[in-house]
């Protein structure tokens, strides 16, 4: 087997490394007025820029970004663009049934609009709709998957599939899978390429974005940075897993560490012998749980926690993920292929997400101060930042005046409020512990092969706030 000592290790992602990183765009150089300023170069951020611009061409909008656009998750996540939403149960509880089939069903169709964005701006991110495919490999998972699978139907989802162990393998040869549940909502992507495609799109829109600019304090009409304060009638948060880099945003949204991990580009003789011939994205049902994507040039990407938080609410290293990591990874690689056994591992590397208090992922625009944020999507991003941008610039249109209320606007997760995390060391012993009950969960599981989840897991799900 490769040690992880022979696997470039960050480099910010594998996408990157193949993509190559783009031009640098140049940094803010004195104070600025815009219209619209928006915090962050990722996919929320972009995809608000591009949405407004297409609505409202003679807005001057402008981006400001730390590093270089999709420098955080949106260049480093598993390349899933599938209609998944954070906290939609806990919206159905607050909001009503119906107000929660409604944003999922906005999801459902944002997997769409994505694709279609794409092609009418000729990004090529090698897109291929293969749906999702979530498996079962124990007992208690299948139960779970089956309650899974119904409360999906039961928010309007009647066109996913119940498959069982025999029509899982032949689709993917998943070794000791049990069932799984198939969606067409979804869709493989190279991250970098759709975030490095969308900038593009966004200046030729006339989108002004300054690269290398860090923001360092958000207030009402105004975004500081160390070189000139760009001053607009409305400043967007768009920062997802660096939130908590900002002045006053320590306890806002957790940053949660995932990280991956990409196998060499496999021979035809064994995609033979595993299939995904559908490059369906791929997801299981354990606590502590993977996903994974079949690539354009065929090999395996796959991902999982590791170390799900730094003390503080730090980040990472342009990617650079802890050795036993990788170790642990890849290890979850062979269970589910045991052929890939000594597979050569190119590239790992990690990223952060943004988790709320309560897991649900919002949009907000405050409209007496024109501040406005979208996130926490808790790993769930790839769509539902389209999603949020889309929305976002419906309530700015709004409160400006160009236009009314809409379907978007009425969505159960706007201007949702959430309590903050709690202050450390007791957000990183609290994270820590529950990511090692999942873990736990997760071998009693597969040990005991009983049908119910392990109580351990459910009483994490509980202090975490997640059920």
């Amino acid at each position: 087997m490769t040690s992880a000592s022979a696997t470039i290790n960050g480099g910010i992602s594998f996408w990157y490394a193949t993509h190559g990183t783009p031009p640098p765009r140049a940094p803010l150089t004195s104070d600025a007025t815009a219209d619209v300023v928006i915090v962050g170069g990722g996919y929320t951020g972009l995809w608000t820029a591009y949405y407004l611009k297409q609505a409202a061409p003679f807005l001057r909008v402008t981006v400001l970004e730390r590093k270089f656009c999709g420098y955080g998750a949106s260049g480093r996540n598993g390349g899933w663009l599938y209609n998944g939403i954070a906290g939609r149960d806990r919206y159905a509880a607050l909001h009503g049934r119906d107000a929660a089939v409604r944003l999922q069903q906005a999801m459902n169709d944002t997997v769409t609009e994505v694709i279609d964005v794409a092609g009418k701006e000729s990004i090529d991110a090698d897109i291929h709709r293969g749906g999702v495919l979530e498996v079962a490999r124990t007992p208690a998972q299948l139960a779970r998957l089956k309650a899974f699978h119904e409360a999906e139907a039961g928010f309007g989802e009647t066109d996913r599939v119940l498959l069982g162990a025999t029509e899982t393998r032949a689709r993917i040869d998943i070794a000791d899978a049990v069932g799984s549940s198939w969606t067409p909502h979804g869709a493989r992507i190279h991250p970098a390429k759709l975030v490095t495609g969308l900038a593009d799109a966004c200046e030729r829109l006339g989108v002004t974005i300054h690269e290398s600019t860090p923001v360092t304090e958000i207030a009402p009409k105004r975004a500081v940075t160390p070189y000139g304060t760009v001053r607009a009638p409305y400043v967007l948060r768009c920062t997802e897993g660096f939130t908590a880099g900002l002045k006053g945003q320590k306890r806002s949204w957790l940053p949660m560490n995932s990280s991956m991990i990409v196998t060499a580009p496999l021979p035809p003789e064994t995609w033979e012998r595993i299939g995904w011939d559908c490059r369906a994205t791929l997801g299981d049902m354990a606590h502590a749980y993977m996903y994974a994507q079949r690539t354009a040039d065929d090999r395996i990407a796959i991902g999982g926690r590791g170390v799900p938080y730094r003390f503080g609410s730090r980040t990472d290293n342009d990617g650079r993920t802890q050795p036993e990591t990788i170790t642990a990874l890849t290890r979850l690689l062979t269970g589910f292929f045991p052929l890939l056994t000594g597979v050569e591992i190119t590239h790992a590397w990690s990223g952060v997400l943004g988790v709320p208090r309560d897991w649900c992922a919002t949009v907000t625009l405050d409209r007496t101060t024109g501040l406005g944020w979208a996130g926490g999507y808790v790993g769930s991003g790839v769509a539902t930042a389209n999603l949020a941008a889309r929305t976002l610039r419906d309530l700015v249109q709004q409160d400006s005046g160009q236009a009314g209320p809409t379907d978007l606007t009425t969505l159960p997760w706007v201007n949702h409020r959430v309590r903050r995390w709690e202050p450390e060391p007791l957000r990183w012993l609290g994270v820590h512990a529950l990511y090692a009950a999942y873990r736990e969960a997760d071998r009693r599981e597969g040990i005991h092969q009983s049908a119910s989840t392990a109580p351990l897991a459910r009483l994490a799900d509980r202090i975490s706030g997640r059920h």
